[in-house]
């Protein structure tokens, strides 16, 4: 497929670094210390690591991002164009600090830190709307931790649902746990959302998964519930398909859900199956845990077909 002819998909959202100390045998309570098996400076954030996920699936991706005129901004626009990104809308913001998210990670899951930095001051003023014309699909994420962005949340789909594209979000977990009302007003202009099974029970308030999915159907027209290792399940026009997760030698988990998300939306844009866009999405998630950091391990397209036709 050349580049004219592949999906269009717009993102727009956070930038950091990610500091990866993997192979931590238990997460340390205070005053406690613990060794790692390894640490690496990677590319950060939900938005970039699903970018670059998408676009190694041959998408034509644009990113609209902001860090600050230092040495880790130096790092993440490297990391971008590495990842064959364009950097035209990435802003290097004077008086700003790059946002760092720490991950302490072993095989089942992770913990954070992060510091926000340039993430909470980046807001969507200086967005050009025309841009919404040029693509086809809108991806956003990060809706707790996009202080200056969250206002512009319902505005920025609204926009891309009038210009006729598809949209996808995954609010992510929220660091304050405050439950905020106001993602319901996001949600009527979203198009597909994804959540994991922590995050489904909180937005709905329900404890039981199957209720949560079926409440989360109600927001959205397709809701993807992540459940890590196992899979996934959605719920579409009442409708629920689940599919199984893939076994891997996983090394790091960092941005797996943001990789899962990748792949689904690179087989939703081109209108496949449910069944499918979720097989894919797992393979995606899977393969993306094989290396240090959320996206050295993601697959490309030809990777990705060769390992759906061998499992």
């Amino acid at each position: 497929m050349s580049r004219s002819q592949a999906p269009r998909i717009l993102v727009i959202g956070e930038l950091n670094v990610d500091i990866v100390a993997s192979g931590v045998r238990q997460i340390p309570d205070a005053g406690i210390e613990v060794l790692a098996e390894s640490c690496e400076l990677t590319l950060g954030s939900a938005s970039a690591i699903f970018a670059a996920g998408i676009a190694k699936l041959g998408c034509a991706v644009t990113f609209v991002s902001q860090v600050g005129q230092d040495a880790f901004g130096d790092f993440c626009v490297a990391a971008l164009k590495d990842a064959g990104l364009s950097t035209r809308y990435v802003r290097q913001k004077a008086g700003e600090k790059t946002g760092v998210t720490i991950a302490l990670s072993n095989t089942r899951d992770r913990a954070l830190i992060t510091f926000p930095g340039a993430i909470a001051s980046f807001s969507a003023k200086d967005f050009d709307a025309s841009l919404m014309k040029r693509h086809q699909h809108l991806h956003l994420t990060s809706y707790y931790l996009q202080r200056g962005l969250k206002p512009s949340f319902p505005v920025l789909f609204r926009q891309a649902k009038a210009a006729g594209l598809t949209t996808s979000f995954d609010p992510n977990t929220d660091p304050g746990q405050t439950r905020s009302r106001s993602i319901k007003s996001v949600l009527r202009y979203v198009d597909v959302m994804f959540v994991n099974e922590r995050e489904a029970t909180a937005l709905t308030n329900r404890m039981n998964k199957r209720e949560a999915l079926k409440a989360l159907g109600e927001l959205v027209l397709c809701a993807v519930v992540k459940q890590g290792p196992k899979g996934a399940v959605a719920i579409q026009n009442d409708k629920v398909v689940a599919a199984s997760g893939f076994r891997v030698e996983a090394v790091d988990t960092t941005g797996a859900g943001d990789s899962f998300a990748a792949g689904f939306v690179s087989a939703y844009v081109r209108r496949l199956p449910l069944a499918e866009c979720l097989r894919v999405g797992n393979a995606c998630g899977a393969l993306s845990t094989r290396e240090l950091g959320g996206t050295p391990g993601q697959p490309s397209q030809a990777e990705l077909e060769l390992f759906l036709k061998t499992h």
